[in-house]
């Protein structure tokens, strides 16, 4: 089954001793961590919060990749070649990361070499998850696409109630699910509206709960 996510979690002892002394910052939900093409000077760790990475078209067309959460690394490309940054990172909700400079990172590098390991181990898991997002856009049509999307939110973010059904929390707008699907907006709340009329996937101020996920999971089969 098709997992819409980028590998990018690491965590030990040699990313706790990297991260020691970072800078703290903090970013507001909405607000961009930085933007594609933007200089790549360092790489941060997510400590709390939600982040979209997202990449925009020529025609300012977006689609989400990825939903990161604590412990997830990001710009970490731009420590090794330097150049710009590949997608932007936007707040999902409030955040608070930690700093590594590219300087920063070289000087770490040259007295524990080992932590290239590290990165190939997260940049083949990427590029593992990058090929079956591709796989997902060329393949599923745009129902099952909204399905998977869903159900990638209900294992990041899920939350069971007491009636038996997962709950998504207000916090993922409807067009950051289009955007997730890589489905047009009106076609994303066609296909919402319709589950909707059967009871399986029902909005409520602001938030989605799935009455069945086995029968989400069949829209996929």
């Amino acid at each position: 089954m098709f997992k819409l996510s980028v590998s990018g979690t690491w965590s030990g002892p040699l990313a706790s001793e990297l991260f020691a002394g970072a800078r703290a910052c903090h970013l507001k939900a909405g607000d961009a961590l930085f933007r594609e093409g933007d200089t790549g000077d360092g790489c941060y760790r997510l400590d709390k919060g939600l982040l979209k990475v997202c990449l925009t078209s020529p025609n300012r067309e977006e689609r989400i990749i990825a939903i990161l959460r604590s412990g997830a690394i990001v710009g970490d490309l731009a420590v090794i070649d330097g150049l710009p940054r590949a997608a932007s990172i936007v707040g999902v909700t409030d955040c608070e990361l930690r700093f590594v400079s590219r300087v920063a990172f070289e000087h770490f590098a040259r007295k524990h070499p080992e932590i290239y390991q590290h990165l190939a181990r997260m940049l083949a898991a990427r590029l593992r998850d990058a090929d079956a997002i591709i796989a997902l856009f060329a393949f599923l049509p745009i129902k099952a696409r909204v399905a998977r999307a869903l159900l990638n939110l209900v294992e990041d973010l899920g939350e069971e109630t007491s009636s038996g059904e997962i709950l998504i929390p207000r916090m993922i707008k409807q067009s950051d699910l289009a955007a997730m699907a890589g489905v047009a907006r009106e076609n994303t709340n066609r296909i919402l509206s319709e589950w909707n009329r059967s009871k399986l996937v029902t909005k409520s101020s602001g938030s989605y709960r799935i009455a069945d996920k086995g029968r989400l999971e069949a829209e996929i089969n």
